[in-house]
């Protein structure tokens, strides 16, 4: 990543495994929780996208949207220690894990969590525009969240959506449903990740202006009939 976590960091991410290891006897927060499951499937598949970010440590504002266990958002609350990060997740038990973990781990005064589905988040005047940088990671196929992230970002803002697999078509549609909502696609970035653990596809998406204030569309109308 050409960035090295300081002493305290790497304390955070130690300590953020111990809890997922807590918490998964509760919750059914993640199954990558051990060894290489963790560091890589997790903590580094969450920051590779962020190489411009983690060098500048700017106060971003950043918005994970279906965090589930809290990846990517606490890795990179933790990683970005200037940045405040909004998780969204609309499943209570998960926000309840992710919140407490978040505690513990001294993060509360700089992360939010909201227990609402993404489409009232994108309708929120709070939200709407507000964010710097929107991810999402493995939520639903790409124009669905597209639809989710574009309206929460600010008019300088990336959204940036983690694919595992990624092929011509999957970009055709994502284009079509990115012209929609008044955005663009960049160039798709592309990882191995170490040890063997597969490709992985980041898209950045940006607005060409205003996204219209019809999207998101109301809940569940996203899933059921994506723009593509």
């Amino acid at each position: 990543l050409a960035w090295q976590p300081s002493s305290h960091q790497l304390q955070q991410f130690h300590r953020l495994q111990d809890l997922l290891r807590e918490w998964n006897g509760k919750v059914n927060l993640t199954r990558l929780v051990e060894g290489e499951d963790y560091w890589i499937s997790q903590v580094f598949d969450s920051l590779w996208p962020l190489q411009p970010w983690l060098s500048n440590s700017s106060a971003l504002k950043v918005v994970d949207v279906g965090t589930g266990g809290g990846f990517p958002g606490l890795a990179i609350a933790i990683a970005l220690p200037e940045a405040e990060v909004t998780l969204v997740e609309s499943v209570g038990r998960k926000v309840q894990a992710v919140q407490a973990m978040a505690e513990t781990l001294g993060l509360a005064s700089r992360v939010q969590l909201r227990c609402e589905r993404a489409e009232k988040t994108g309708r929120d005047p709070n939200c709407r525009q507000y964010f710097q940088l929107a991810v999402a990671r493995a939520v639903a196929a790409a124009p669905v969240v597209a639809e989710y992230l574009v309206p929460l970002l600010s008019p300088d803002g990336t959204a940036l959506m983690y694919r595992g697999q990624w092929s011509d078509e999957d970009q055709r549609q994502l284009q079509r449903a990115a012209a929609q909502l008044n955005a663009s696609t960049e160039a798709i970035q592309v990882q191995e990740l170490p040890a063997a653990r597969g490709r992985r596809h980041v898209i950045p998406l940006r607005p060409k202006g205003a996204c219209p204030r019809q999207y998101p569309r109301a809940v569940g109308v996203p899933a059921k009939q994506p723009l593509a």
